[in-house]
């Protein structure tokens, strides 16, 4: 195999390859990125047995071949290049090591046999659909920080990604809990999506999918099946195992009867909470919010180190109010606000709370209080 690529195209292809590589792990090939050169492409893939992904780029392919090294190393070698540097990848076969260069520098890295790099198995896949790269970001985005990091809960170490019934028929749905706060989201129901079966969509795949949805114009191939979910552009291709387990039933846990409702820039609700949070070394630390006619006082009392309240004007209209949230949950979800106002909708200080954006249903966070 040899080949050149400008050091811009490579750094992009590697970073997502070596971003699914497990740092530790037992087996060395899972270590390393799988390079295949052939016409005018090379691709690097790479996988941790959960996730796979493939990025193709352009390159000038001298000699078509196929080896694996190190996905970090090549990424650091790479990264630590200059701007502009024309890279040239050439494997040796019989000494096991690939040689790169760029300019008056020059690497040598141990190679492994691509024989022995697992690809991930192929599947039928029940639905393939197409979504803008805008939207399913918005899904995912407004719903992973809800995910659950608590590993006996596996099955809530995800994003739902469904298709449910919404107000006006059938929806694309992402939901996300951790027992404590919970965001579900609606998006359009592209065509093609009707057959999706509902499956839970890892933290990591989350995370890495990410890294596909900068692009505003792009268009995204999404093909779901029982047990695995691919996403794909003309460059990129991401296919994960989903968590083989049940989520729960959501839909009892979002209140339906809340009528206190209290409505708030959203922004200087957030600032006023991360400020008063600022008295309390604990991030859990309960904030108490105490709610009287247009009229909203947050408070934090912290015997160690101190108390701080901050008031805020709000449109409000029912009785007084004493309720207690954990200040991290209260800022997370207020940062997934995209409009100027929150509206909040209470029950009482023991039941849960529903939030959204304005009037819009088609983003909705549950967050459970905390005794102040």
């Amino acid at each position: 195999m040899k080949l050149s690529i400008e050091r811009a195209t490579l750094l992009r292809a590697v970073s997502q390859a070596q971003s699914v590589v497990e740092r530790r792990n037992t087996i060395p090939i899972l270590a390393n990125v799988l390079i295949e050169a052939e016409g005018d492409t090379v691709s690097f893939r790479a996988t941790d047995l959960d996730i796979e992904v493939v990025d193709k780029a352009p390159a000038q392919v001298e000699r078509a071949g196929a080896t694996t090294v190190s996905a970090v190393t090549l990424h650091e070698i790479v990264r630590k290049l200059p701007d502009g540097a024309l890279v040239s990848l050439t494997e040796d076969s019989t000494a096991a090591r690939l040689t790169i260069e760029a300019g008056r520098s020059s690497f040598q890295l141990a190679t492994l046999p691509r024989e022995d790099f697992p690809v991930m198995a192929s599947t039928d896949y029940a639905a393939n659909f197409s979504a803008k790269a805008p939207e399913l970001r918005r899904l995912f985005d407004k719903s992973k920080f809800a995910i659950s990091t608590e590993e006996t809960r596996y099955y809530l170490n995800g994003v739902y990604f469904h298709i449910a019934e919404g107000d006006n028929g059938k929806v694309l749905r992402a939901v996300a809990t951790d027992g404590h706060r919970l965001a579900r989201i609606d998006s359009a129901l592209p065509d093609g999506a009707q057959d999706m079966p509902g499956v839970i969509v890892p933290r990591k795949t989350v995370g890495e999918l990410r890294k596909l949805l900068d692009d505003d114009d792009a268009q995204i191939a999404v093909s779901v099946s029982e047990t695995k979910i691919r996403f794909a552009t003309p460059e990129i291709t991401l296919t994960s195992k989903v968590i083989d387990g049940t989520f729960p039933d959501y839909t009892r846990v979002i209140p339906s009867g809340n009528t206190r409702r209290m409505e708030v820039d959203a922004g200087d609700f957030a600032k006023a909470v991360d400020l008063v949070a600022t008295v309390s070394s604990e991030r859990s630390r309960a904030v108490k919010m105490s709610l009287d006619e247009d009229r909203l006082v947050l408070s934090v009392n912290a015997p160690d180190s101190g108390n701080a309240e901050a008031e805020l004007v709000v449109a409000y209209a029912d009785e007084k109010l004493e309720i207690g949230f954990n200040a991290k949950y209260l800022l997370e979800i207020a940062s997934q606000v995209d409009r100027e106002n929150a509206v909040f909708m209470f029950s009482s200080p023991a039941e849960p709370t529903l939030m959204r954006e304005g009037n819009d249903d088609s983003a909705i966070y549950v967050v459970m209080p905390m005794r102040v």
